[in-house]
Formats: C-alpha cells, sequence, structure tokens
C-alpha cells in the first residue's frame, strides 16, 4: 500500500535490529491496549437492480496489542471486505474503527502509514529481483537510500532469502514468493500487519515455513498479526480467533476454549445396514440427542464417547447390525464452524458478497478465491 504524497514522504522508519519485547496482553486492572478496535462496523452494496448486499453486518471487534488474530470462514464469507475497512483501503458504510491508534474514517492516511498488508494475491514483480522489489517498496514508504537499502538486507536475512536476494521473483518457489511478500509487509515497521489467506495455494512444507516465520516476528517484535484464512490448521496457530459468516461475527475465542464449548465428542459408525443402525443408535443414546446419517455412516455427539462405544455396539450386534468401524473424537475448529452456522467450513457459501473496493473507488478482484 503506498502512502499518500501528504504522509510524510521523509520519514525515518526505526530498524528492527534490536527487537523490543513482546507487549503484554495479559488483562489487568489498566485498560488493555488494543490494536484494532470497531464497533457497528458495517460494508454494503447496492446492486444494479436496486438490491443491497450486505458483504460485513455490524462487527463489534477488539484484537489486543502483540496478538495474533485469525477471522476463520468460508470464500465469501467477508474476511477479505473486513481487512480492505481495518487498511482503509474501503470506506465503511456505517460504524467505526481504531487500526493501530487512528480512526479509519478521519485519519485513513496515517491508519495505511502503520499497517503492513499481505495480500491474498502477490503483489510483487515477477521481473525484478527480490532485492529490487524491496527496495523500490520501501522508497515508496519514504525511506531513504541508505536506510532503504539497510532495511531491504535486514529483512532478506529475516525471511531467509539472502542468498537468493539477486534471483528474479519469477525463479523463485512459491514459498519463498510469500516469505518474500512478508518481507515487504514489514520493511517499514508496520504496528499490525494484515494477512489475508497468507498461505493459499502453498504446499504443507511451504505454508509450515510461513507460519515458523510469523510466529518468529510476533515473538521477536510484538507485532500484532490479523490473519485470514479458511485453513483451520492455520487458525490453531492464533491466539484467538473469530468466525465469520455471512458477514457477521458468530463466535470468537482461543482455539481451545472454542471447542470446549462444544464438549461432547463425536461418535461415527460404520455399520452392516447404517439406516437400521440409526434407529438403533436413536434408541440407545442419550434422548434428546440427534443422530445423523450420512455418506461416512451414523455419527452423534455425547460426553465420554470412547465409553459410549461399546454400548452402542452391543445394541447394534442385538439387532443383528455388523459394526465394521467406531471411532470417537474430541471436537474439531470444523465442529465449532458446523455447531454456530448449521455447515462445515468447506461447504460452499451459495451467494458470495461482492469484491472489495480497490483504493480508487473500483471493484477489486474477487473476494477470497478458492
Amino acid at each position: 500500500m503506498q502512502p499518500h504524497a501528504g504522509d510524510g514522504a521523509r520519514t525515518r522508519v526505526p530498524l528492527l535490529t534490536a527487537a523490543p519485547a513482546r507487549p503484554d496482553t495479559t488483562p489487568s486492572a489498566a485498560r488493555p491496549v488494543h490494536a484494532i478496535s470497531t464497533r457497528g462496523l458495517v460494508k454494503s452494496y447496492a446492486g444494479p437492480d436496486g438490491t443491497t448486499t450486505h458483504a460485513v453486518r455490524g462487527l463489534d471487534l477488539d484484537v489486543l496489542q502483540g496478538e495474533t488474530y485469525a477471522f476463520l470462514g468460508p470464500n465469501g464469507a467477508g474476511k477479505s471486505t473486513t481487512l480492505a475497512l481495518l487498511c482503509a483501503l474501503a470506506r465503511p458504510t456505517a460504524g467505526q474503527a481504531t487500526v493501530a491508534g487512528a480512526d479509519v474514517l478521519a485519519r485513513p492516511d496515517q491508519v495505511r502509514r502503520r499497517v503492513g498488508m499481505l495480500f491474498q494475491h502477490s503483489a510483487l514483480d515477477p521481473d525484478l529481483t527480490a532485492e529490487q522489489n524491496l527496495h523500490i517498496h520501501a522508497r515508496l514508504y519514504g525511506l531513504r537510500r541508505r536506510h532503504a537499502r539497510l532495511r531491504t538486507t535486514e529483512m532478506l536475512d529475516m525471511v531467509g532469502l539472502t542468498d537468493r536476494r539477486r534471483s528474479l521473483v519469477r525463479t523463485l518457489s512459491g514459498g519463498m514468493r510469500r516469505r518474500l511478500e512478508l518481507a515487504r509487509g514489514l520493511l517499514h515497521a508496520p504496528r499490525v500487519l494484515f494477512l489475508d489467506e497468507p498461505t493459499t495455494g502453498l504446499d504443507p512444507h511451504a505454508r509450515a515455513q510461513v507460519w515458523e516465520h510469523l510466529r518468529a516476528l510476533r515473538d521477536q517484535h510484538g507485532s500484532t498479526l490479523f490473519v485470514t484464512t479458511h485453513y483451520l490448521e492455520e487458525a490453531e496457530n492464533c491466539d484467538r480467533l473469530g468466525i465469520i459468516d455471512h458477514g457477521r461475527l458468530v463466535a470468537q475465542g482461543t482455539p481451545l476454549a472454542l471447542k470446549a464449548a462444544i464438549g461432547d465428542d463425536r461418535v461415527a459408525l460404520r455399520t452392516s445396514d447404517d439406516a437400521a443402525a440409526r434407529r438403533v443408535v436413536g434408541r440407545t443414546a442419550p434422548p434428546g440427542l440427534p443422530v445423523t446419517l450420512d455418506t461416512e455412516g451414523v455419527s452423534l455427539r455425547v460426553p465420554d464417547g470412547s465409553a459410549w462405544i461399546p454400548r452402542l455396539c452391543a445394541a447394534l450386534e442385538t439387532h443383528g447390525i455388523a459394526v465394521h468401524a467406531a471411532s470417537a473424537t474430541p471436537p474439531t475448529l470444523d465442529d465449532v464452524f458446523f455447531h454456530h452456522t448449521g455447515r462445515s467450513i468447506h461447504t460452499p457459501r451459495p451467494h458470495p458478497t461482492p469484491p472489495a473496493p480497490a483504493p480508487d473507488g473500483t471493484a477489486a478482484a474477487t473476494e477470497e478465491s478458492p
């Protein structure tokens, strides 16, 4: 994101050679320091037929300084639109938001100077070297030539790309390019780093490398990281997460607390006659518990699922139904998402939200492409 001409083009940004301590996010008697705070944030779009589509619906959100926070939701849930609002790249229809101490409506230029952004799709120039990409970006943010060279060297070292500094971006692997984009977003030492689907399209090894660098960034520099993702394993890496669906924040908390709130284990059975097994299980299980039947067999949620498996198997065998497989698993984040939305996170959303507008007010690329 390029700052406007009136943003202080010669601003010097301190080097991160001496890592400051990570801010203390432990609740205390003092008022907590929020890196991000929103109240009633709304973004709506008017369609050509006169209808209105709400991409973000009354978002109330507080993210502590130094926290790693994730928006977990399927494609089209409103994640990228929310990031555009928080980065002052789009103007909210209603509500208010403060990011890195600046109001997104009253001081959008300050917001843009104080945050970094890792876009879902690459913003690197493939025909320039890794070093040239970073140096140009540093100069766009007003760093003097000497300072820009120092920052470029420092960031390349931080993401482990010093030996590829003179390689054209087009010759780098997907994981290397993502790490280079991470370095690009950190050149001006932002207070908050937004990462929109940071590992989309990467293989598991490259994805793990990116998260290794993100954890090091958080621990060494006290950075606030705000991540959007539809990968459940990525959400597990975060201090807290919010589940967003149809533009609404439907639940938030630590991954452990959200899973613990569901409580019950999922018991799954595959039998010789799943339809008949569902009826037997329904009569055997505690009253009022829903028993579902799908292509994977019969399933239900009960406390202490492992203790229920022998009882259910015995009841099925009494009715002449053979049990081929049985398992009991604790709640997952997909179970949490299903609990709050009524569907799996991987179930396609029938009506995707409109794209977030670009800084010039035009429509951007389709939000959150698969």
